[in-house]
């Protein structure tokens, strides 16, 4: 394992790695270090050293902050300002039988994770805005900036959210944050069919009422299904929009007011995929949200469990090991990574979807482009 203390010993590591061809990994809380191949033999890059804020402007919505700093540390300080951000990240380490909080801004950032209101504020790559980064070459490089309008260049940002340390190693980072919404109110309904549920949702979320988040989560044993739909923002806005969305959705069904208690209670498992951690294997899919429920009924022929995020276009999913759900998945015109699965399916499944020839060109240049040497973590998703 390497233990870098600076950027310059950063880049000396990387440099030295992509000279003798060597595989390397950068690890800062190591919440996800299970997503994908069990066994990558590559050396560790632990970025603990690469923690704190470097600057925060709470009045002009910027926080500047290195990689590794942990991500409940992040939110804590934002909520001191009455702030957030927007795309409601979640840590994986609960998923993995961990204990909470060793997920870091860094990784949540590179993973692209987001939770139930990326279906309106949008993902992690919409608010980075600028960053530091050592490439595979070995260099150190700048992409965006720490300004809402920056407008100049390539924007590296977007292919660099998500990118899984694949194309560089992010040494800083500048998020844009939002003002935490002064109400919240969640209005529900119950006992939908999962295609009435997703028209529900398209209604709520097409209408002027502006929801933050939709999920359905259909009937369990001891529950009914429940389609549940979040405002946010000013009281006396929040309050007149939730009986506005009522009225929108009478047609669906008797729509109630979630108990706030219970309603932060649901969004937080919601978030993290607790409904369905009892599968033996882990999925997370996205499709379209017309053939959402066409995926549901696939899933529950399966024996496994699933609920409906982003408004239908995003389903978690818990199956028994061996059901094909990314060819569940492409069969409804979407895809599904793997999150979560016992090590021989690990082994031989990759996490993420296989790319179409055309992406797999793109990925192909822009990794020729980074990391000529394949150093950065190459068979994650092999």
């Amino acid at each position: 394992m390497l233990r870098p203390q600076s950027v310059e010993d950063l880049r000396d590591a990387i440099a030295d790695a992509s000279r003798e061809g060597s595989a390397i990994e950068a690890r800062g809380g190591g919440s996800k270090r299970e997503v994908g191949v069990p066994d990558r033999n590559t050396t560790l890059v632990d970025l603990g050293a690469f923690t704190g804020v470097v600057d925060y402007e709470p009045s002009e919505l910027v926080l500047t902050v290195l990689p590794a700093t942990p991500l409940n540390e992040v939110e804590s300080l934002l909520a001191s300002h009455g702030q957030m951000l927007a795309f409601e990240p979640w840590d994986h380490g609960p998923l993995f039988g961990k204990s909470s909080g060793s997920a870091t801004i860094g990784g949540v950032v590179a993973a692209a994770v987001a939770g139930p209101r990326r279906v309106s504020a949008g993902g992690a790559r919409d608010h980075l805005l600028g960053f530091q980064a050592v490439s595979g070459r070995g260099e150190i490089f700048r992409g965006g900036g720490k300004v809402v309008k920056n407008v100049t260049g390539f924007d590296v940002c977007k292919i660099i959210a998500g990118s899984w340390g694949q194309l560089a190693i992010m040494s800083e980072l500048t998020l844009k944050v939002v003002p935490r919404p002064r109400a919240v109110t969640t209005i529900s309904i119950e006992g939908l069919q999962p295609d009435t549920a997703v028209a529900a949702m398209a209604r709520a979320m097409g209408s002027s009422c502006t929801v933050a988040a939709a999920t359905h989560v259909p009937r369990r044993p001891d529950s009914p299904a429940l389609t549940a739909l979040r405002l946010e923002g000013f009281p006396e806005s929040v309050e007149a929009r939730a009986r506005q969305l009522c009225d929108e959705l009478a047609a669906f069904g008797s729509a109630a007011v979630m108990a706030q208690d219970h309603a932060s209670d649901f969004w937080s498992t919601i978030r993290q995929g607790e409904p369905i951690w009892s599968g033996e294997a882990i999925w997370r899919a996205h499709l379209p949200p017309s053939r959402s429920a066409a995926f549901a009924r696939a899933i529950e022929q399966s024996g496994g469990e699933w609920y409906f995020d982003w408004a239908g276009a995003s389903a978690w999913v818990g199956t028994p090991a061996g059901f094909n759900v990314r060819a569940a998945a492409t069969a409804c015109e979407g895809h599904a990574m793997l999150l979560r699965g016992p090590l021989p399916i690990r082994a031989y499944v990759p996490a993420r979807q296989p790319e179409g020839p055309a992406l797999a060109a793109l990925t192909k240049r822009l990794k020729q482009a980074f990391d000529p040497a394949g150093i950065l973590d190459p068979l994650r998703f092999a």
